[in-house]
């Protein structure tokens, strides 16, 4: 028995390509710059709305206000007419203003969550991994945008329940699901730009209720820009706000719009809100 042949396991390792081995034992090279990029910025959005599973009575309560916006005043001044709209309704124009107003207002105190975060150690921690910061505040801003894309479905459908003649075109949808996030995105880099540098939260509610009535106000969301008095109309030029309410008008209602400018600005401004925010959040998280 001692002198039987030992099997064919030293041919058979012999055999084996030495290229399986060094895979084996080299870890493959890590993706960097913007191949990661999507695929962080998708993560860290679906960890911010994760939250949404624990607590929804935010999206509740906020849909309180745009119902009012339009049951109360929308329907009062359309009686009134004493807002020229174009020929349409008045609350088919203030319909379109009440979805960016509820986004503008979700997004606009988004800091404040980040500041928790800081005060919790979970920024700092996120800090620390290979994520580039852009993805880090691109994942918080989108996340925000699909907050406020879900308050803009409450709106819509009760702006439907009341008459509003909006229209239904998937692709046209589409877009107004886009302007909804871009806007979005803006406003919440926007107070994350903030909060980097007033690194309070009591500061941070102060400047945000001091700032979201009068972009609101100063915007088109109510009255159309020309019976502005000048220098309000020059505000309201530079006014992001503006631009999503106009593209909104466009999509929902067929209005006369300036598309191609108003997603134009849009998109300028939501990567402008994200490389002034990501410059500012290594200060936020000393």
């Amino acid at each position: 028995m001692s002198g039987a042949p030992a099997g064919r396991r030293p041919d058979s390792a012999e055999a084996v390509d030495p290229a399986r081995f060094e895979l084996l034992l080299v870890p493959p090279r890590p993706r960097t710059g913007l191949r990661v990029l999507p695929s962080r910025v998708i993560a860290m959005c679906v960890v911010e709305l994760q939250k949404l599973r624990h607590d929804r009575t935010e999206l509740y309560t906020r849909a309180v206000q745009p119902a009012l916006w339009l049951l109360i005043f929308g329907e009062t001044f359309t009686h009134l007419r004493a807002i020229p709209t174009g020929g349409i309704p008045y609350i088919d124009f203030l319909a379109p203003g009440i979805i960016a107003q509820s986004a503008m207002f979700i997004a606009i105190f988004y800091g404040i969550m980040i500041i928790w975060e800081r005060d919790a150690g979970i920024l700092t921690k996120l800090l620390v991994t290979p994520t580039p910061r852009a993805a880090l505040i691109s994942g918080k801003a989108f996340a925000s945008g699909v907050k406020a894309l879900i308050q803009a479905l409450v709106v819509i459908l009760i702006a439907a329940a009341l008459g509003v003649g909006l229209t239904w075109n998937p692709l046209k949808l589409l877009g107004v699901a886009v302007v909804v996030i871009l806007g979005s995105a803006f406003f919440s880099c926007l107070s994350i730009t903030i909060a980097g540098i007033v690194l309070t939260r009591d500061r941070l509610m102060g400047i945000g209720q001091a700032i979201t009535m009068p972009l609101f106000f100063a915007s088109n969301a109510l009255y159309p820009v020309a019976i502005m008095p000048g220098w309000l109309q020059v505000v309201s030029r530079i006014n992001p706000l503006s631009y999503q309410v106009d593209a909104l008008r466009g999509l929902l209602l067929g209005t006369s719009s300036h598309l191609l400018l108003d997603f134009g600005v849009l998109i300028f401004a939501a990567a402008l809100g994200i490389t002034a925010a990501s410059s500012l959040l290594g200060r936020l998280a000393r």
